[in-house]
């Protein structure tokens, strides 16, 4: 395959690459009104994007986010640029490439000797719309913090490794409404910090995470009495679910009873699962039940969540946006779970409904995790506010009109510890995924998937193509170079 026949079947007229989040700012501004709309950000963690029932794709129950859907503007080929917990959420904060946020792996006690973590000196969508004037609320699953000794004492920390920590009120980032944890998978007795609680002053709940936060989003939403935020002010709202995370089989029986008349072969369509009698195929067929009984209670909640907008006479100027963090592979591709080049793992959920405003309608926009800071902060009106070292760009545009300009690629990395001049970097479209993996000491690994002819990500054809490999990482070098990622240096 040429240059000129590979470039005709992929549909670009130049070879400029116009990545999610490489081009800077722009869009237009969503404000129609002098009230700004407030904005509820609802975020399960792990929830990969096949796994809703409207698509047809997965045989899991979400009756909710199918009525949801079909109000909204869904984005099918939504990523996760780094499809792993901490470098997510610190894009999504920030709008920043990890190497410019710091949150290059995940927060805990192995990485903070790195300082990975969310900078107390980012200027994040949430402080923005706090001296814009909004009530802001954060409940649930943060990851954002490198923990510090002593440890908290809690079963996700032992005395020489740590995950969960405490955020301070400084480190929060314009959250007034504080009610939320580091990281904590005991998802049928969570633990929490409230606004006004120290480091040691944590609680434990005896209730399903997901409900237990749904009630206070719902709280939170009705705010009786204004115990929880100022009435008169616009409001952000971020719920943060863990489930469907590990340990998948703490989840409600009444979830998994939705799923007794299903057969375990009924629930294994995907042709990737591993056979039943390999390792992986194994550990597959043990969770996925549990898994998507997850994702049915998280519907569940997220439905409880929009009834209350409803009630308190408030969908019509609120944008509500449904995503997560990353998918998961449950043990396709032999992978345990997420942190992969591989479908399963980097397309997540993406719905967005302003009623009025956004058309509902599926699109297939290249949209991007660094893409969601500078986007949520134009639709609300603040485009001149975005910082100016925010490397996502704002499709705020898109999302109103489905007219603009459209990201050609969507990246991909994954770095070792304390070592981000290694690991793997990529690019990927509805065509391909192109990965490139250096690591000390062994030889350079290509890969490159067909995703129309091979949808599922079977074989590895780099190869097959030495040509298209060729064009292919020119594409990727040019983008990582807009970053100055230090990868681009290590031979």
């Amino acid at each position: 395959m040429n240059r000129r026949v590979f470039l005709k079947t992929v549909g670009m007229s130049a070879v400029t690459v116009t990545m999610a989040g490489c081009m800077g700012r722009g869009g237009t501004s969503g404000k129609t009104s002098q009230q700004p709309p407030n904005i509820v950000f609802v975020f399960p963690d792990q929830m990969r994007g096949q796994a809703m029932g409207f698509l047809g794709e997965e045989p899991v129950l979400t009756p909710h986010l199918d009525r949801f859907a079909a109000e909204s503007l869904v984005l099918p080929q939504m990523v996760s640029n780094y499809p792993v917990c901490s470098p997510f959420r610190a894009m999504l904060m920030t709008g920043r490439y990890p190497h410019a946020n710091k949150v290059t792996s995940n927060c805990n006690s192995g990485s903070a000797p790195f300082d990975c973590e969310l900078q107390e000196s980012d200027r994040c969508w949430s402080d923005v719309l706090k001296d814009k004037g909004y009530s802001l609320g954060y409940i649930g699953k943060w990851h954002l913090d490198s923990p510090h000794t002593p440890f908290i004492k809690c079963k996700n920390n032992s005395e020489k490794f740590a995950w969960n920590e405490w955020c301070p009120p400084k480190r929060r980032h314009g959250f007034d409404f504080w009610y939320a944890y580091g990281t904590y998978d005991y998802h049928n007795r969570p633990m929490y910090w409230k606004t006004d609680a120290g480091r040691e002053g944590f609680h434990f709940v005896d209730q399903w995470g997901p409900e237990h936060e749904a009630d206070l989003a719902v709280n939170y939403i009705k705010n009786e009495g204004g115990k929880y935020r100022d009435s008169s002010k616009p409001f952000a709202l971020t719920v943060s679910m863990n489930p469907p995370h590990t340990p998948y089989k703490m989840v409600p029986q009444k979830y998994v009873d939705r799923y007794k008349d299903k057969s375990l072969e009924d629930l294994c369509k995907r042709p990737n699962i591993p056979a039943a009698d390999a390792k992986f195929g194994k550990y597959y067929r043990n969770n996925i039940r549990h898994y998507y009984a997850q994702v049915t209670g998280v519907d569940e909640q997220f439905g409880r969540i929009l009834e209350a907008l409803k009630q308190q006479g408030l969908e019509d100027n609120t944008i509500v946006v449904f995503t997560s963090d990353h998918g998961n592979c449950l043990g396709i591709h032999n992978m345990v779970s997420k942190n992969n080049r591989y479908e399963e793992s980097m397309r997540i959920p993406f719905l967005v409904r302003w009623p009025g405003k956004i058309k509902p309608r599926k699109d297939d926009l290249l949209f991007s995790g660094l893409d969601i800071c500078p986007t949520l902060l134009d639709l609300a009106g603040f485009k001149r506010d975005i910082p100016d070292v925010v490397d996502g760009k704002s499709y705020a545009r898109q999302f109103l009109t489905g007219k603009g300009k459209r990201p050609e690629w969507q990246w991909y990395m994954w770095t070792p510890v304390g070592k981000p001049q290694w690991g793997r970097r990529g690019i990927r479209n509805p065509q391909y995924t192109f990965v490139v993996s250096k690591a000390e000491g062994k030889p350079e690994e290509v890969f490159l998937h067909d995703n129309v002819n091979d949808p599922y990500q079977l074989k590895n054809i780099a190869d097959e193509q030495p040509e298209l490999v060729t064009f292919l990482r020119k594409t990727l070098e040019k983008t990582l170079a807009q970053y100055n990622d230090p990868w681009l240096k290590t031979v």
